[in-house]
């Protein structure tokens, strides 16, 4: 099964408001991850606009012809921009006024009655939603229960952990990419993959997508978004490849 690469290009615009002017362009990054092989955007508009602003949305999406996977808080005012916005996909993230990155996945069995009807109004428009969620079988049939199309495993301790800790980490990826595909939603996984922990989790067959960010914008100081966009995809597709030999 393809595997899809999502660059998350907020940290882009990190930079950008240091200075708070109008350089480094987003646009600019969404073109080139485009150039360099990437198979969609994604951007987070969180409620203190600390990376991606309102003003951002639209020159991103016509910046190019990728689709648009628009990370979002489970907040009316975030609904009714991503209505207006018609994103391709819409993934429901947890957030927290303070925390410096997502911290973890969301809730959705405990939250599952109040994001019923966001899930249901960005479906009906036409837009994939997905669940950003701990690698916990709970989580993921609360998501399916609540209409969710796909989710997208949290795959941040995975990657802050070694040793034994890590393989414990990637056993319970394995085993919720699983539970997903048995549900019929797509499995995608992001957050805090690198070069060097990206091929474990490329290599679960049930995960169809990868979103990564930081680590690309931090490599792409050095080496260009374009080219480590390249070296990340082909690092996945080597994976992949020797997973499906097996």
């Amino acid at each position: 099964m393809t595997l899809r690469l999502g660059i998350n290009i907020d940290h882009v615009c990190t930079l950008r408001n240091a200075r708070g002017g109008a350089w480094p362009d987003p646009v600019l990054a969404a073109r080139a991850a485009r150039d360099g092989g990437a198979d969609g955007i994604t951007i987070h508009l969180r409620e203190d606009r600390r990376h991606i602003r309102d003003a951002d949305l639209a020159p991103i999406k016509d910046a190019t012809l990728l689709p648009i996977n628009f990370e979002m808080a489970a907040t009316a005012e975030m609904q009714a921009i991503a209505l207006n916005y018609r994103p391709h996909a819409a993934c429901i993230v947890p957030e927290k006024r303070f925390e410096v990155t997502t911290e973890g996945g969301l809730d959705v069995a405990g939250q599952a009655e109040a994001l019923r009807p966001l899930v249901r109004a960005l479906a009906a428009s036409g837009i994939r939603v997905s669940m950003f969620i701990d690698p916990d079988p709970r989580q993921v049939a609360a998501s399916a229960a609540i209409g969710a199309q796909a989710v997208e495993l949290h795959t941040g301790r995975y990657c802050d952990s070694d040793g034994a800790e890590r393989a414990a980490e990637l056993a319970r990826l394995h085993a919720a990419a699983k539970a997903v595909a048995a549900t019929g939603m797509e499995c995608h996984a992001g957050h805090g993959l690198s070069y060097d922990t990206v091929g474990a989790v490329a290599a679960i067959p049930e995960i169809v997508e990868l979103n990564i960010g930081h680590f690309l914008v931090g490599a792409a100081l050095f080496d260009g978004l374009a080219p480590v966009v390249a070296k990340m995809k082909a690092l996945m597709a080597a994976a992949r490849t020797v997973q499906e030999r097996q």
